[in-house]
C-alpha cells in the first residue's frame, strides 16, 4: 500500500481528532488495563467535557468523543496517571490477553507488558513510530495474536514464538529476550518503514527479524477471536472476574462509575468489553446484580455480542448513516447469525478480520463486496 504521508493522524489526547461531534480523544491502557481511581476520572472527564460516554476500542483503549475542553480532558488524564509520556501518548499501542495470569495461558504476560511500556516511553527513536503500530502479547490461549499486531509474541511452552503482522517467524525467544526483541523489531521499523503505518504495508516484513535466528519453522497462523469472555470467570486462584460486555462499545459514564466502585482492577478488552477482576464471591455476586441492570452484557448468548459498528452519523460526517442505530436494530430483530459489522461508508472502520460487514447506502445497509477474511 502507498501511503501519501508519512504520519497518520491517530489521536491521542494531546492531539485530538476534530470529529463531527467536536473534539476526539484517545487514551492509550497498555494491555487494556486501568484502575478504579482511573476509570472514575474519565467517567467524571466524559461527564464534564464529553458527551457523556467512554468509548472502548478494538486495541483496549478509550476514546471520549464531543469533547468541548480538550486542554481539561488532558490535565484529567495526566493527573490519574495516564499520561506518563506525553511524547509517547500516541504510541503505547499494547494489547495483551486480558485474563493472562488469572485465568489459563502458559504465562503470565502483565509483566511484559509493564516492561515494553516502559522500553517505549524510554526510547526517543519509538517517538516517531505511526500511532497505528500495534504491539501483541499472547499468553499462548491463541486470544490476541489472531488480531494481527505488528510485533507480537504467542507463548509456545517455555519459549515465545516472535510473531510480525501476526505470522510465526520460526524465532523464539526466552522470557528475558521477549520485550528487548520487541523494541529492537520496532525500532527497525522507524528506520525502513518509508510512509507505510503498518509492518504488514513492507514490501517484505521478514527484514525486521533478519537480526534474529529462527530455529523453528515458520508461517503459522493464529484465527481471530471475534467474541469477548463474558459472564462469571473463576479465576485459577479461587477469586471471580467479571466479563461484561458493552453494547457497541459505548460505556455510559453513569455505568463506568459503578464499575469504578467496586474498586477492583477493570481490563477493557480488545472486544470493546470490560473485565471487572480479583473479586471474592460476595463482592461479585453483588456487583452483577448491579451492573446487569445497568445495561452492561453477561450472556454470552446475547445477540450483542453478535454486531459491531462504527460511529457513524452524526459523529463521522462521512457516514452516510446512523450505522449504530441500524446495529441496534439488528439486535432488536434478532437478525445475525454470524458476527456482523455495520458501517456508513466504504472505509469501513473497526471491522473484525472475519465475519460480514455492511455498509450504508442509497439503498439502505448492503454487504460489502469483500469480506474481511483472518
Amino acid at each position: 500500500m502507498t501511503r501519501t504521508r508519512e504520519d497518520d493522524a491517530c489521536p491521542g489526547a494531546l492531539q485530538v481528532h476534530r470529529a463531527a461531534d467536536g473534539a476526539l480523544a484517545r487514551l492509550r491502557l497498555p494491555g487494556g488495563m486501568i484502575t478504579a481511581g482511573q476509570l472514575e476520572a474519565l467517567a467524571h472527564a466524559a461527564t464534564e467535557h464529553g458527551n457523556g460516554t467512554l468509548e472502548l476500542t478494538v486495541r483496549g483503549n478509550v476514546q471520549l468523543r464531543g469533547v468541548r475542553d480538550t486542554a481539561a480532558v488532558a490535565d484529567a488524564a495526566a493527573t490519574a496517571g495516564l499520561l506518563p509520556s506525553p511524547d509517547h501518548e500516541r504510541v503505547r499501542n499494547v494489547i495483551a490477553s486480558p485474563l493472562s495470569g488469572r485465568v489459563g495461558g502458559l504465562a503470565d504476560v502483565r509483566p511484559w507488558v509493564a516492561e515494553l511500556d516502559r522500553g517505549i516511553q524510554s526510547d526517543r527513536d519509538l517517538v516517531r513510530l505511526p500511532g497505528r503500530f500495534m504491539f501483541g502479547l499472547d499468553d499462548g490461549t491463541g486470544d490476541i495474536s489472531g488480531l494481527r499486531a505488528d510485533a507480537g509474541v504467542h507463548v509456545v511452552g517455555e519459549r515465545a514464538a516472535l510473531l510480525l503482522g501476526g505470522n510465526d517467524t520460526g524465532v523464539r525467544l526466552s522470557c528475558d529476550e521477549v520485550v528487548p526483541a520487541l523494541l529492537a523489531v520496532a525500532r527497525r521499523f522507524v528506520a525502513v518503514r518509508g510512509n507505510a503505518w503498518r509492518i504488514a504495508e513492507l514490501e517484505d516484513p521478514s527484514i525486521l527479524a533478519s537480526d534474529f535466528a529462527a530455529t523453528a519453522p515458520g508461517g503459522a497462523t493464529y484465527p481471530p477471536v471475534l467474541r469477548p469472555p463474558v459472564g462469571w470467570i473463576l479465576q485459577d486462584d479461587g477469586r471471580v472476574a467479571l466479563g461484561a460486555a458493552v453494547p457497541l462499545g459505548v460505556l455510559e459514564a453513569r455505568q463506568a462509575q459503578f464499575v469504578a466502585a467496586i474498586d477492583a482492577p477493570v481490563i477493557v478488552t480488545p472486544w470493546r468489553s470490560l473485565l471487572v477482576c480479583d473479586m471474592e464471591e460476595g463482592v461479585a455476586d453483588s456487583s452483577l446484580r448491579v451492573l446487569a441492570p445497568l445495561g452492561l452484557v453477561f450472556d454470552e448468548n446475547s445477540p450483542w455480542l453478535r454486531v459491531s459498528s462504527c460511529v457513524g452519523s452524526p459523529g463521522c460526517e462521512k457516514s452516510l448513516a446512523d450505522a449504530r442505530a441500524e446495529a441496534t436494530r439488528a439486535v432488536a430483530a434478532d437478525v445475525p447469525v454470524g458476527h456482523v459489522h455495520y458501517v456508513g461508508c466504504e472505509r469501513a472502520c473497526g471491522s473484525p478480520l472475519s465475519g460480514e460487514v455492511r455498509v450504508a447506502t442509497g439503498e439502505g445497509f448492503q454487504r460489502m463486496n469483500r469480506q474481511v477474511v483472518g
